[in-house]
């Protein structure tokens, strides 16, 4: 069972690797939620550069009115620096493969020693990995909505995508880890 796990665990980064290529080179899913362009970039990378001086999460927030009081519907702006350029791609790339292959063993881990009636079924195998998908998409990408975050619309493309990529590695995972045998019947 142990080898399965493994294969099925990288089968199912490979699947993470190839969906997350499609929605984000072919389909930009990334590019259009993180990537937008402002139309005077130069000087708004100059006032960021020149006053963002450590990595972290910023929030910047309208002014208040004249008596102190927030003026309603006013933009609050967040900004996110990671304190690396565009040279550590390469690296960045590498830990998000080692990352998918992590998770993709360990789902595959969970699922192999899970109930024998989920087991005993592809589309409940499946379904299980669906589930580690939505587990994502409430606790991880919905989170991202509100003040200072991602649109609504952006953070449900976001859930969306966790929820087929886990779907899609779950295909690929149930058809490996399969139920284990009982009473000397093969599986």
């Amino acid at each position: 069972m142990a080898k399965r796990v493994i294969v099925s665990g990288v089968m199912g980064a490979i699947v993470l690797i190839i969906w997350a290529f499609v929605a984000n080179a072919l389909l930009g899913l990334r590019s259009g939620i993180d990537m937008r362009s402002v139309s005077n970039e130069r000087q708004v990378y100059d006032v960021l550069r020149d006053n963002i001086v450590a990595p972290g999460g910023y929030i910047v927030n309208p002014p208040p009115s004249q008596s102190g009081d927030l003026v309603p519907g006013q933009p609050v702006f967040s900004i996110r620096y990671s304190g690396v350029g565009h040279e550590a791609a390469g690296r960045i790339l590498i830990m998000q493969i080692v990352i998918a292959l992590i998770a993709s063993l360990m789902a595959a881990g969970m699922l192999s020693v899970t109930s024998d009636r989920v087991m005993a079924s592809y589309l409940r195998r499946v379904l299980f990995f669906a589930a580690i998908g939505l587990l994502f998409a409430f606790f991880s990408d919905l989170a991202l909505f509100g003040i200072g975050g991602y649109p609504l619309r952006s953070a449900l493309l976001l859930a969306g995508n966790d929820l087929i990529s886990w779907t899609l590695v779950g295909l690929v995972v149930a058809r490996w880890v399969r139920p284990r045998p009982h009473h000397g019947v093969a599986v």
